[in-house]
C-alpha cells in the first residue's frame, strides 16, 4: 500500500475551516498562555492570601498590644495618683478618670470613654475621630456587660461596627462607686483600611497579569513561529508541489525540530518523486509486453499448431521479461530501506575469487583478475556480488566472444582521509558514447547501442542503488569501439594485508 502523504495534506488544506478545526480546540499558543497566566494567577492568589492573613494577624497583635499598654499606663497613673492623694484631697474616680483621659492620646481608629454609675461621665477630646459614645450598642455593653472585677480584652460587635475593647474597673472610692475606663479600637475600620491595601494589591496584580499576558502572547507567538511555519507549509504541500520548506529560526529545540521536519520533507519529496517515477516507468515498461502478448493471442490461429507454438513462445518470453522487470523493481523499491544492505567484515580477496567463479558461466570470455587487494572491509557481500555480476553481465552483453573481461580491486585515499575500496570491471566491448555515460545509471536508462529487448533497463540503476546504500558511488570511463571500465567506490574502514599484482585466472 502506498502512503499518499501529499494527498492527505491537500485534503486537510482544502477542507472547510469548521471541519478542519472542529476538534482541534484551543491553539497551542492559547493553551501555553492560559497555563502561564493560570500559574501566575495562582501564585498571586496564594501569595496575596498568605500576606493578607499575616497582616490580619499582625493587625490583631498590634491592637491588643496597644490596648494592653493603655491598661499599663493607666495602672501606673493610678498608683502615682494614690501616692499623691491626701486626706484633704482624696482620690476620686472622677478625678482619676479625667486625669487619665487628659493624658492619653488615642491612636487612629481608637476611642475612649469613662463611665460612673453606668453612665458616660467623660469622653475623648474632639480631635479623636472614633466616637464611642455615639454608638448606643457599645455604650450599653460598657455600662451593663463589661466585667466589674477584672480587666479583659474583648471583641464587641454592635449594629454600627465591631470593636476590640478593654474595660478597666476602678475601686478607689469608699463606699464603692462603679466606674470604668474603656479603650476600644474600631476593628471594622482597621479591617477596612487593611482591605483597601489588599484591593490595591489585586488591582496591581491584575495590571501585571494583563501586561504579562500581552507580553506572553507576543513571546509565545515568536517562540511558536516554527510551528506556525510548519502548519502553513503543510497546507501548501500538494502532490504537484513538495518543494516547500520551513525557515529555520534561532538555535533552540524548535529550530532543531524545524531542521528535522525539513529533512523529513526532503525524504517525503524524494519518496514521492521515486514513487511517481516508478509508476510512470512501470506503466510504460509493462505496457509493451502486455500489448505484444495481447496482440499475438488475438491474432493467433488456434487451428494452426505452428502459430499456437509461436504465440506461446512469444508470450512466455515476454512474461519472462516482465518477471525480470518486476524482480528488479522490487529490488529498487527496497533500496531505500534501512536494512537493504547489511555490512559485515568481508575478506575482499576471497570475495573477488568467488565473483570470478560466478561470472564465468555468463559468457565465453577470457576472465581474469587484474590488481587485487587483500583486506577486510565492512560491506554486504551479497549486494556487492549482485552489483558486480550485473556489471559482468553488461560486459558480456556488449562484448564479443573470446574478448577479455577483467575484474580487480584496489584501495585509494578519500577526500576526508578515509580509505576507499574500489571494485572494477573492464571489458573490450563496443563502449559507451560520452553523451550516454551520464544517463545509463538512471532508471530504464539505455545507451544508443542498447536494444529495447535486452534486459529490463534497471540493472545499472540497481548497481547505483547498492553503491549509494554503502555510502559510495559507481562510475564509468569508456571509449567507443575500445571498451568500458565500471568502478564501484565504497568508503569504509579497511584492515589491509597485502596487494597482489595482476594475475590471469
Amino acid at each position: 500500500m502506498m502512503i499518499r502523504i501529499p494527498e492527505l495534506a491537500q485534503q486537510l488544506a482544502s477542507a472547510p475551516e469548521g471541519t478542519r478545526f472542529a476538534r482541534r480546540g484551543f491553539s497551542v499558543r492559547t493553551r501555553v498562555l492560559a497555563g502561564m497566566l493560570g500559574l501566575m494567577t495562582l501564585a498571586f492568589a496564594v501569595t496575596g492570601t498568605v500576606v493578607y492573613l499575616l497582616q490580619v494577624k499582625t493587625m490583631d497583635a498590634r491592637i491588643d498590644d496597644s490596648l494592653k499598654r493603655s491598661v499599663q499606663e493607666f495602672q501606673v497613673l493610678t498608683a502615682r495618683s494614690s501616692d499623691l492623694a491626701t486626706a484633704a484631697e482624696p482620690l476620686t474616680a472622677e478625678v482619676l478618670l479625667y486625669t487619665a483621659m487628659q493624658q492619653t492620646l488615642p491612636a487612629r481608629h481608637e476611642g475612649m470613654l469613662s463611665l460612673v454609675n453606668q453612665k458616660v461621665r467623660w469622653t475623648a477630646p474632639e480631635v479623636v475621630q472614633t466616637r464611642l459614645e455615639n454608638d448606643p450598642g457599645f455604650v450599653a455593653w460598657a455600662a451593663h456587660e463589661a466585667p466589674d472585677e477584672k480587666i479583659m480584652l474583648q471583641t464587641v460587635p454592635t449594629s454600627q461596627s465591631t470593636y476590640r475593647a478593654v474595660s478597666i474597673p476602678l475601686t478607689v472610692t469608699q463606699p464603692r462607686t462603679p466606674a470604668h475606663l474603656v479603650f476600644a479600637y474600631d476593628y471594622a475600620a482597621e479591617k477596612q483600611a487593611l482591605n483597601r491595601g489588599f484591593v490595591m494589591y489585586m488591582v496591581v496584580g491584575i495590571v501585571i497579569l494583563l501586561a504579562a499576558g500581552t507580553a506572553g502572547w507576543l513571546l509565545v507567538g515568536r517562540f511558536l513561529r516554527p510551528v506556525a511555519l510548519l502548519r502553513d507549509t503543510a497546507r501548501k504541500i500538494s502532490e504537484s508541489d513538495l518543494s516547500q520548506r520551513i525557515e529555520v529560526v534561532g538555535r533552540d529545540d524548535l529550530a532543531e525540530l524545524t531542521i528535522t521536519v525539513n529533512a523529513m520533507l526532503d525524504r517525503v519529496e524524494n519518496a514521492m518523486v521515486s514513487q511517481r517515477q516508478l509508476l510512470d516507468d512501470v506503466g510504460h515498461e509493462l505496457r509493451t509486453p502486455v500489448t505484444i502478448i495481447q496482440g499475438h493471442l488475438e491474432l493467433m490461429d488456434r487451428s494452426d499448431p505452428v502459430d499456437v507454438d509461436q504465440s506461446r513462445d512469444i508470450a512466455l518470453a515476454e512474461l519472462d521479461r516482465m518477471s525480470l522487470l518486476i524482480n528488479d523493481l522490487v529490488t529498487l523499491a527496497t533500496s531505500n530501506s534501512v536494512d537493504f544492505v547489511q555490512p559485515v567484515p568481508t575478506n575482499i580477496g576471497t570475495l573477488l575469487d568467488e565473483l570470478l567463479d560466478r561470472a564465468r558461466p555468463l559468457g565465453e570470455r577470457v576472465w581474469r583478475i587484474g590488481h587485487r587487494v587483500e583486506a577486510t572491509a565492512n560491506v554486504d557481500p551479497q549486494r556487492i556480488t549482485q552489483a558486480v555480476l550485473q556489471l559482468c553481465s553488461n560486459a558480456v552483453k556488449f562484448s564479443a566472444d573470446g574478448s577479455t573481461i577483467t575484474m580487480g580491486t584496489n584501495i585509494t585515499a578519500g577526500t576526508n582521509g578515509e580509505s576507499v575500496l574500489r571494485i572494477w570491471v573492464r571489458d573490450e566491448g563496443v563502449g559507451i558514447g560520452a553523451e550516454d555515460q551520464s544517463r545509463i545509471f538512471e532508471r530504464f536508462g539505455r545507451g544508443r547501442n542498447s536494444k529495447r529487448t535486452e534486459g529490463s533497463g534497471l540493472g545499472l540503476n540497481i548497481v547505483s542503488a547498492i553503491a549509494e546504500a554503502h555510502h559510495g558511488s559507481v562510475g564509468v570511463s569508456s571509449d567507443v569501439g575500445v571498451g568500458s571500465t565500471f568502478v564501484i567506490e565504497i568508503p569504509t574502514s579497511l584492515e589491509r594485508e597485502e596487494d597482489e599484482p595482476d594475475t590471469d585466472h
